[in-house]
């Protein structure tokens, strides 16, 4: 199988299920921001992290691939007359939601309370963290931008928004594993 297909050089793709689209529609834009998401995350997993980080980046990572699918997907052909899936698509369960929000609470548990904004920085790792989480939040403008032309299942949304809160909480909790500076955005007087 060859990976070029040749398919997409006048500026049209695919979606799954063979909708084709010009390459700068939303629905594009969203998963492609998704797969750039997950890109970071990748280089964030390749850091020296704790074991149980990096299992909880590969599931986020596997779980990210299921929301590009389902961003990938013309919903016009998912499903059949009757309501019944056509594509067998994964799904965002509740339970991944949750899974970033006890994971959050975990790390929280074991960090100093926070008094003020924090700058990014201090350390690299911390840096790819920081990095990722505003393209997550891209990845969530883009996806709310999607859902308003054309509803998909709202957890997507909901796993997105916690998970750049997740990756500010890991930021957090890599500045204090590597012993970086977190140094605390306080506004300049005028």
């Amino acid at each position: 199988m060859k990976i070029y297909t040749k398919t997409g050089d006048e500026g049209q793709t695919s979606l799954f299920g063979g909708t084709r689209v010009p390459k700068h529609h939303q629905r594009i834009e969203s998963y492609g921001t998704v797969d750039e998401l997950n890109s970071h995350l990748g280089l964030i997993r390749d850091q020296p992290l704790d074991p149980r980080s990096k299992e909880i980046l590969l599931h986020i990572q596997d779980r990210l691939f299921t929301v590009g699918a389902i961003l990938a997907t013309d919903p016009a052909k998912s499903t059949l007359k009757s309501g019944k899936e056509r594509l067998n698509i994964p799904k965002v369960s509740d339970e991944d939601i949750v899974l970033l929000e006890h994971e959050m609470d975990r790390m929280d548990g074991e960090l100093p309370p926070m008094t003020h904004f924090v700058l990014p920085g201090g350390h690299p790792t911390v840096s790819y963290c920081h990095i990722a989480r505003c393209v997550c939040r891209r990845t969530e403008r883009n996806a709310v931008a999607l859902h308003e032309q054309e509803p998909f299942d709202e957890r997507v949304l909901k796993y997105l928004n916690r998970l750049s809160d997740y990756l500010f909480v890991l930021a957090r909790k890599l500045s204090k594993d590597n012993q970086a500076e977190e140094i605390k955005w306080i506004p300049q007087k005028q």
